[in-house]
């Protein structure tokens, strides 16, 4: 496994320089990589999978420079953070997002999450309202309505979700990691929408993300939190858990969906809006898959905008 150096993968190969600054921040019993820029009311991003921060490399200054302090972050087990073998479970992904709200100087933050990120930002605003400002959501049914959806819709959700029922298996990230993580790519291309794929800016984007989760063990952490989702169903701290998200938001949220996602089903995620009493809206982006943040960068980048100035 090697970079474009031609040297082992290492954490170096997520800390490219640009209009930003790295930093690392210990939070919630873990250190995090974070990547920021800008001053004023803090906008955090979290990505998805298969990606890194770097998901946000193109919104970060433009954010910036709308007057807001642009912050991204490599989630727990990804890019340059911590990759402790435990604590990818809804809570203590939850906990991290609060955790670095605080340990970044904030009482607050607008949180924007994509794909599997997105459900940690529903999560973090559930669990700790008065620190999730405002809330926008890409790619990402409510953990509840998707929990239901795979369970009610046998020929939509639970068909969709058949690659990540493959993050069951034991030892399932060695074949994430294989071929210079070839298969990252191959979910990029079927999650994602025809126009991005087949564009001119797919392969290098493609290349970032199969290089960092070729960083040790990340393949691995990658799996858990989808494993643990799975696990959850049949334990007791599952039914805690959708206990506990039963209660309904108390803030602001915006949920983006492509039309054509085929990862989250935008059947799956229209409906989120129930378990939301505070400002609501839904938009479905037409031609976009399921990474509206790099497929549709310009509509998406406005509307994080108009939300975090309203």
């Amino acid at each position: 496994m090697t970079d474009q150096r031609g040297g082992p993968v290492d954490d170096s190969c997520v800390l490219p320089e640009g209009p930003w600054t790295h930093r690392f921040v210990g939070a919630n019993g873990s250190r995090f990589h974070v990547v920021e820029a800008g001053t004023g009311p803090m906008v955090l991003f979290l990505h998805g999978f298969p990606e890194y921060w770097y998901a946000w490399h193109e919104m970060l200054p433009a954010v910036a420079d709308a007057g807001f302090r642009a912050v991204a972050v490599d989630l727990r087990g990804y890019g340059a953070s911590d990759k402790p073998p435990r604590g990818y479970d809804g809570y203590t992904l939850a906990a991290d997002v609060a955790g670095l709200i605080r340990a970044l100087g904030e009482r607050s933050a607008t949180v924007v999450g994509t794909g599997a990120g997105g459900l940690i930002g529903w999560t973090a605003a559930s669990f700790h309202p008065t620190l999730v400002r405002r809330l926008v959501v890409l790619g990402a049914p409510h953990p509840l309505r998707l929990r239901a959806a795979i369970f009610a819709d046998p020929r939509g959700q639970f068909a969709s979700a058949t690659a990540t029922l493959k993050f069951q298996l034991p030892r399932y990230e060695h074949v994430l990691a294989r071929d210079d993580a070839a298969e990252v790519e191959e979910i990029l291309r079927r999650w994602g929408g025809p126009r991005w794929v087949s564009g001119p800016d797919f392969a290098d984007y493609a290349h970032c993300c199969r290089v960092a989760m070729q960083i040790p063990q990340a393949a691995f952490c990658a799996m858990e939190g989808y494993r643990w989702a799975f696990r959850s169903v049949l334990r007791l701290h599952g039914y805690r858990f959708v206990k506990l998200m039963q209660k309904p938001l108390v803030t602001p949220t915006l949920q983006l969906h492509g039309a054509l996602d085929r990862a989250s089903l935008p059947r799956t995620a229209q409906g989120s809006g129930r378990y939301v009493t505070a400002p609501y809206e839904w938009r479905l982006l037409d031609d976009v898959g399921h990474f509206p943040h790099v497929e549709a960068r310009d509509v998406v980048l406005g509307e994080i905008l108009r939300w975090a100035k309203s």
